[in-house]
């Protein structure tokens, strides 16, 4: 009698041929990450064998034959006809006796080991499963939470016929695939009960950009099914794997999900009288909803999950191999569980030695957002599409919008210019299979269905962070393609300018010596939307905005934390980006006017009649109107450099009028623990006021280096306001006495053995003032990325030039 039961034990990654891709991946970490401290729930395989052996001895292959053998997978009434037919081919077929005695054996010894009350999941996994061209996630069914032999022998049954369903049919065909020599293979495991606690879906890379330096989660309550279906925003969180790798295990950034719905399991009668698990969704409770699914240790305990089941593939593979895993958390034991491995098969499958960057020529209203997936834009007409009856109205180049998709609609995802829906996560199916197919989707634009209408010209922007817009019509755009290994060298330091977060995984690739000014006021702007002082002093408050500022803090202990925290992890995400490569961080430089529009603001700022030299910079952060506040980002700071590790984090003081003042940011800066020198940390200052340049022997007595503002010292030499459209014409950074205050303070940096660099556009929009800078000797030129590439070939050329 053939054999037709492998336990995980008896399994590894080579066995894929005999048990598929989810029992090969299970049983390999089974066997070599258990003692590594990572749970497997034990299980066996029912092997490839044995549906060879059921359709054999059923007489089911030549049956099958006749319905795939010719007929056309795009013709979805067809498609439609032939996989109903299939499926009943297998339901008729009968489990010989000595495969369902194997079984009832196999479930009696699992018994032994997690007890009489164990339930099962019953999965799927084909022998093609988790190939480098296709991962096969989602193309065939699963049955959870089975208890007993009959509920087990019927799911066994459910599990083959589904590799005939609409959707796996379709699959194999785009894939190359023959329909009848993917064979299936099924996982009978200990059942992990989710449902009443928590799982998800995580990526040991940025499954968005391909960054690899992430760990990637998502997190809900109960079953994973909704994440996967896209039925609800997740919980989504990051954490950077060289700093982990160094000791320092904390959350890089995290997004707060809604978790409206929560699926979990009930009972019904089959047609077969055997009482079937099913599953249900209920609503969450709304204070489950506004905190945060799991705690920032599980959080870390599945990055450690995820970073040792890499090395183990990577390891073996022999090359770098980023997994894509699913986790569950047992709501009976608390404890942590991988329920599947599989290699992630789009992002690392690219290149690097091209960049791709989309770009916008113009902008219109902007008529729903949502999150990005991908980095791409697409056009075209709005084709609503309510369930899957309806696919055959989708016309190619079409932008599809959903409620959510689901693998049926595959065929008409693939010839969409963009898809759109109304719920779903980076890991629903929806984001999964654009990624796959190379198109922009936005998901998660929760009202698109009532506000999109049909046939309306719209274009989908992905292009610009996390956040992804659909904008009123066919706007135009451009793609450039760029070959970083024909990008040269050069010797001053190629620098970027960013603030916005979400942008910076994208921009990984760009090849530059780092970050030469991060802003803060994107991030409080964006993300935290209150003025520091509100948040730690409500009793100045109206009742109206301490509500609004309640709503905003109500994931965090304090509203101070709120403000820590966010500060903290979006200033860390921009560092992540280049690490280890140097980060310099401009703290907070808000004027007056602009710290009034964040929410409470008004009760803390007074009124000016030229905020641009008014209470700004480093005038605010000793000042007794604002040193808390200037705490609070002391802290945020204190917090990236210490506790996450990211101490490629330079600081930098904007607006540094006078070298006294200079002394006295850097004492309270001491005060709140941040000590120049202090593990290693370097402290510039921005040179943008004429005095800063006139004494710089002195400022760089007491700083680390300078980073030219071009704008302001320009605006302070020449005595003219940029903004102005009347004098205008007055403002130009090249003008021989802007120039020469620019010449004083690289030579007075040089002189005083410290960094000079500048943070201005000049030097990209004037090819002779990046000449002159080049011929200063300055060390780093910083840009906005749009222009990294242009500028490192002129200084290229340029550098070249004076060689010779």
């Amino acid at each position: 009698m053939s054999d037709y039961i492998k336990w995980f034990s008896e399994l590894s990654i080579e066995d894929v041929d005999l048990v598929g891709g989810k029992n090969a991946s299970l049983g390999e970490m089974y066997q070599n990450l258990t003692a590594a401290g990572i749970r497997i729930p034990n299980g066996f395989a029912i092997t490839a064998d044995a549906y060879k052996m059921i359709l054999d001895t059923n007489g089911a292959w030549e049956k099958l034959h006749a319905q795939l053998d010719s007929f056309d997978p795009n013709d979805v009434a067809q498609l439609q006809e032939r996989g109903k037919r299939c499926r009943e081919i297998i339901h008729d077929c009968t489990l010989p006796d000595d495969l369902i005695t194997q079984i009832k054996s196999a479930y009696e010894t699992l018994k032994v080991e997690y007890g009489e009350d164990i339930t099962l999941a019953v999965r799927s996994s084909a022998t093609a499963e988790d190939s480098p061209e296709a991962s096969f996630a989602g193309q065939n069914d699963s049955y959870l939470n089975i208890s007993g032999l009959d509920a087990l022998l019927d799911a066994y049954k459910r599990c083959l016929a589904s590799n005939f369903t609409d959707r796996s049919i379709h699959y194999k065909y785009d894939h190359g695939f023959d329909y009848l020599k993917v064979y299936l293979s099924v996982v009978v495991m200990k059942m992990v009960r989710s449902d009443i606690g928590e799982s998800g879906v995580m990526f040991s890379i940025d499954p968005e950009t391909g960054f690899k330096d992430v760990v990637f989660i998502n997190a809900a309550y109960g079953l994973g099914e909704n994440i996967v279906q896209g039925s609800i925003a997740p919980d989504s969180f990051y954490v950077h794997k060289p700093t982990f790798k160094k000791g320092y295990h904390t959350v890089l950034k995290r997004r707060l999900g809604d978790k409206a719905l929560k699926m979990v399991f009930a009972e019904e009668i089959n047609e077969d009288n055997i009482a079937m698990e099913y599953t249900k969704n209920i609503s969450t409770p709304k204070e489950d909803q506004k905190k945060f699914s799991i705690s920032d240790e599980d959080v870390i305990l599945l990055a450690e999950y995820a970073i040792k089941i890499e090395e183990h593939y990577s390891k073996q593979a022999g090359y770098d191999k980023p997994m894509d895993m699913e986790w569950a958390k047992d709501g009976l034991d608390g404890q942590l569980y991988i329920v599947q491995a599989r290699p992630e098969t789009v992002e690392s499958r690219k290149k690097e030695t091209y960049l791709e960057m989309y770009s916008l020529n113009e902008r219109s209203k902007v008529l729903v957002e949502g999150q990005a997936v991908g980095t791409k834009i697409g056009s075209g007409k709005v084709r609503k599409i309510t369930d899957a009856s309806r696919l055959d109205e989708f016309e190619e180049g079409d932008v599809l919008l959903a409620e959510t998709t689901s693998p049926d609609w595959e065929p008409v995802m693939k010839i969409a210019s963009a898809i759109v829906t109304n719920s779903g996560s980076r890991t629903c199916h929806a984001a999964i299979v654009s990624r796959e197919l190379g198109i922009p989707a936005i998901v998660g634009a929760k009202n698109a269905s009532e506000v999109l209408v049909d046939g309306q010209e719209v274009t989908v922007s992905c292009a610009e962070g996390e956040t992804g817009f659909v904008y009123e019509g066919d706007l135009d755009f451009e793609i450039s393609k760029t070959d970083l290994s024909a990008i040269p060298a050069t010797k001053t330091q190629i620098m970027m300018n960013l603030g916005n977060p979400e942008l910076a995984f994208s921009l990984t690739s760009l090849p530059v010596d780092g970050i030469g000014l991060a802003r803060m006021e994107f991030i409080i702007n964006s993300s935290i939307k209150a003025h520091p002082m509100a948040l730690i002093h409500p009793e100045k408050l109206d009742e109206a905005t301490q509500q609004k500022i309640d709503q905003l803090t109500a994931s965090y202990n304090t509203p101070e934390t709120f403000f820590i925290k966010i500060l903290s992890e979006g200033v860390a995400s921009i560092a992540a980006a280049v690490y280890p490569k140097p980060c310099v961080v401009r703290m907070s430089d808000f004027k007056t006017n602009e710290y009034a529009t964040l929410l409470g603001g008004k009760f803390f700022e007074a009124h000016e009649a030229n905020p641009m030299i008014g209470f700004r910079g480093a005038a605010r952060y000793s000042h007794p109107s604002y040193e808390e506040g200037f705490a609070l980002e002391c802290d945020a700071m204190k917090r990236v450099r210490d506790e996450m590790g990211f101490d490629n984090v330079i600081l930098m003081i904007p607006f540094c009028r006078r070298v006294e003042e200079g002394q006295k940011v850097l004492d309270t800066m001491g005060k709140y623990g941040l000590k120049r020198g202090e593990n290693n940390l370097k402290i510039y200052v921005m040179c943008e006021i004429p005095n800063n340049v006139i004494l710089i022997d002195a400022f760089c007595e007491l700083f680390d280096g300078i980073s030219i503002g071009s704008n302001d010292l320009t605006q302070l030499t020449l005595g003219v306001d940029r903004d102005s459209e009347i004098v205008a014409f007055d403002y130009d950074e090249r003008d021989p006495g802007v120039m020469k205050m620019i010449e004083m303070a690289v030579q007075g940096a040089k002189r005083n053995h410290r960094h000079s660099g500048i943070c201005g556009q000049g030097p990209s929009d004037y090819p002779e003032m990046a000449e002159a800078l080049v011929t200063m000797g300055i060390d780093s030129m910083s840009l906005n990325p749009d222009s990294v590439l242009k500028t490192i070939q002129t200084i290229n050329r340029l550098e070249s030039k004076r060689e010779k």
